[in-house]
């Protein structure tokens, strides 16, 4: 997969912070406590393998409530450790601008797979650099591509070049990928649900709610990445993005 270079000093993966609480940090009511009901929603779908339960919280869609949360960054203080100055790639509004413009079709798609949307908005910002570094075509036009998902020969739809970094024998390699070209992301969203729930592949990573560790060693496993570090990296953004310490 197509996977944007994150500097680091000291070998270990460390991305910019938001300026969410910490965890158990703050009054009931915050962003903490308004993701965390949408994660219990979620675990109800993996009770009972309905989506019927996701339809509301607190009287609010889950789109409203994830946009009332990201609201509630700007009123909340931040934990202390928030207060680093983000690295190169993308400014902490940035970040927050990305996750509240891929918000609803995160829900959605964490809908059908079973998982907390932080998980799917975490492997989209990975992939793209917080959408700070799309996968373009030749001509620059976006190819709404934030997964960096390959077109296989099985695809039928529009396809662009691009160079990427693969892993082999432990070695990074540059290589051309054709990937796939949306004319959306609504569509790369909902592209990015089925290809997850239909391939026998990556059924490890279905139905582990808010499990960050779970969702990327299963995709790993389905041999999403060749990256051996991708696991770690996308933990770390996932707990980035659900405030964990």
């Amino acid at each position: 997969m197509r996977l944007p270079d994150f500097p680091s000093t000291s070998g270990a993966f460390a991305p910019p912070p938001l300026p969410l609480r910490a965890a158990g940090a703050g009054p009931a009511g915050g962003f903490g406590a308004l993701m965390g009901s949408v994660r219990q929603e979620v675990h109800r779908f993996i009770e009972s393998g309905s989506g019927a339960g996701l339809n509301a919280l607190g009287g609010l869609s889950p789109q409203a409530a994830w946009r009332r949360a990201q609201q509630a960054m700007d009123t909340l203080p931040a934990a202390s450790h928030t207060e680093a100055v983000p690295v190169e790639g993308a400014s902490r509004e940035e970040q927050r601008a990305f996750l509240d413009r891929i918000a609803p079709m995160a829900q959605r798609a964490a809908e059908r797979l079973g998982v907390a949307p932080e998980l799917v908005a975490a492997h989209a910002a990975l992939e793209s650099g917080w959408g700070q570094r799309p996968l373009k075509a030749a001509d620059g036009r976006s190819t709404h591509n934030l997964f960096g998902i390959k077109a296989g020969g099985a695809w039928r739809g529009a396809a662009t070049e691009a160079l990427t970094t693969e892993y082999g024998g432990g070695e990074a390699q540059k290589t051309t990928q054709s990937f796939r070209h949306y004319d959306s992301l609504e569509q790369a969203f909902g592209d990015y649900a089925s290809l997850l729930r239909n391939s026998p592949r990556y059924q490890d990573a279905l139905r582990v709610g808010g499990d960050a560790r779970a969702f990327a060693e299963g995709l790993v496993r389905g041999g999403y990445a060749t990256d051996p570090a991708y696991a770690d990296k996308l933990v770390a953004v996932a707990r980035q993005i659900q405030g964990a310490p």
